[in-house]
């Protein structure tokens, strides 16, 4: 491999310009990271794949100015929009009511066109002055020094040479990335296939504003309202069925006759893919971290997929500078897989049993139609169910204070983002205080010794006092209200708070112990 010139040399390399990639590349560069990133593809992908983006991404895109360009992209809440479980007459069984506004400040479920998604957010971190890009250039060998990772791409117009203190796979579920590294895949127990058929309405159709899984005997399969005009259903199929019999036309229709009439659709896209739940067993080889799909792969009933590999880039775009300046050590990049992986694996192992629920469901209801008794539920429990709200995981070790961590706290958590009213009478989200840094949030007067004072300033901590706010809509924490002091991290998850065992001063020390902070 050639050596990169000083032009060619840069912080981080982004492998894939999808939705997480570019994510990624916009977030290292606001950063102040420099950045390029490389895409094997010429354009944006045409078709759809996720359709689901969480109001926590959207809440993490506040601090660099994009929150609102992308709320704008998302479908408007509809009236009766709902998601849940259905029977094969597709009467409800259990779920719940889309929010417009949930605890991160924005409406928590979010329908969107992905290839509008992918060509804003690609043309945003196209347009960044801190990134370079490559399109069309695909990765052909890379490895990873001690100081640095050098790559080599083609192109059109032959080979090029570059290094990057770090290397981002977000490659995609077959990241070649991934195999050149050996990393295995750790099965989570699902392998199904199933057809996907997307569609755009294009007469009047009454068709509802739901999510549905539908419980059915016969074959279950899934109904999505997705963005205005589209619509999205998945069928499973059954043993001995083939892709090439699914994907026919005559058979497609077939399956959408009792959902609509031919006449009101225009199909879009129809395909065959396996759902998979998996977890790599490594996500870090050196300089080398995997995101997004090259480290994970969960079947597509809560709608989690791309949000957790944004979640993925969103984690390593407040410890890559922290690293790549010299302020922690190395070794902070470690908690990158430690918070990660077992939120993911949270987050898949959950969305399996919810394929699991819809299979027990729809054997309890062909137990009634042969009026036999129905199965018992072994591995799966309605009080986990689709649509009913269930809180994100918190995280449990890495950047936090582990003692801390509980079902019920705040700390491993994001911190909710209330509307505030400040002393000039102007409203806002609570973040835009806080800018894009770590942050100490007290109420009433805190002091601090001159060594954590040192600290804040080299962290460039944001201090909020929340006695001179007021509330309009949403909550703080209950320890927050009652006096404490909650450290939070740029992430806007919580480190810690104060309480009788732990001081302002202790929490900030910490925090530095934590981070490999070296001043």
């Amino acid at each position: 491999m050639s050596s990169a010139t000083p032009n060619n040399t840069f912080d981080v390399a982004v492998v894939g310009l999808g939705p997480v990639g570019s994510l990624g590349a916009i977030l290292f560069a606001e950063a102040g990271l420099r950045v390029v990133a490389l895409e094997k593809q010429t354009d944006v992908w045409p078709l759809p794949r996720a359709v689901n983006l969480d109001g926590e991404i959207i809440r993490a895109l506040q601090p660099v100015g994009l929150a609102r360009p992308v709320q704008q992209l998302m479908q408007p809440l509809r009236p009766g929009e709902r998601a849940g479980f259905v029977n094969s007459r597709r009467e409800w069984l259990f779920g719940g009511d889309a929010r417009p506004i949930g605890s991160n400040g924005w409406q928590p479920a979010n329908m969107f066109d992905q290839p509008e998604l992918d060509a804003f957010l690609r043309k945003t971190a196209r347009c960044h002055p801190n990134v370079t890009t490559y399109i069309s250039h695909e990765v052909t060998r890379f490895s990873s020094g001690e100081e640095q990772v050098e790559i080599q791409a083609v192109g059109k117009d032959g080979e090029i040479s570059l290094s990057a203190s770090y290397l981002v796979a977000c490659d995609g579920a077959n990241s070649p990335t991934r195999k050149a590294l050996g990393i295995c895949w750790r099965d989570l127990g699902y392998d199904q296939d199933w057809l996907v058929v997307d569609v755009e309405m294009i007469s009047s159709h009454g068709l509802p504003n739901e999510v549905m899984q539908v419980c059915d005997p016969d074959r279950l399969h899934t109904f999505v309202a997705t963005k205005d005009p589209f619509r999205r259903w998945e069928f499973q199929l059954h043993a001995g069925e083939t892709a090439e019999q699914m994907l026919d036309h005559d058979t497609v229709h077939a399956l959408l006759d009792p959902w609509t009439p031919r006449d009101t659709y225009r199909l879009r896209r129809t395909a065959v893919y396996q759902f998979h739940a998996a977890v790599a067993d490594k996500w870090q080889h050196h300089r080398i971290f995997l995101a997004g799909d090259s480290a994970h792969q969960t079947p597509p009933f809560l709608g989690q997929g791309m949000n957790s590999g944004m979640r993925d880039v969103i984690n390593l775009a407040w410890k890559l500078p922290l690293v790549n300046s010299g302020c922690c050590a190395k070794e902070l990049l470690q908690t990158y897989q430690a918070e990660r992986h077992d939120h993911v694996h949270d987050l898949v192992s959950w969305a399996v049993e919810m394929g699991h629920l819809m299979q027990h469901m729809a054997d309890v209801e062909a137990a009634e139609r042969l009026a036999i008794e129905p199965p018992q539920m072994e591995r799966t429990s309605l009080k986990s169910g689709y649509g009913q709200g269930r809180e994100q995981p918190p995280i449990r070790s890495g950047i936090v204070v582990t003692e801390q961590v509980s079902n019920e706290g705040a700390t491993g958590y994001l911190l909710p983002q209330p509307v505030v009213r400040d002393g000039q009478g102007r409203e806002m989200l609570f973040d835009e205080l806080l800018g894009a840094k770590f942050a100490l949030v007290y109420n009433g007067p805190h002091t601090f010794d001159e060594d954590t004072t040192s600290v804040l300033r080299a962290l460039e901590i944001q201090m909020v006092d929340v006695s001179k706010l007021e509330i309009v809509r949403g909550k703080f924490p209950a320890c927050l209200e009652q006096g404490e002091a909650l450290l939070l991290r740029p992430d806007r998850i919580v480190f810690g708070h104060t309480n009788a065992d732990m001081s302002a001063d202790t929490l900030l020390t910490r925090l530095a112990d934590s981070l490999k902070f070296l001043g």
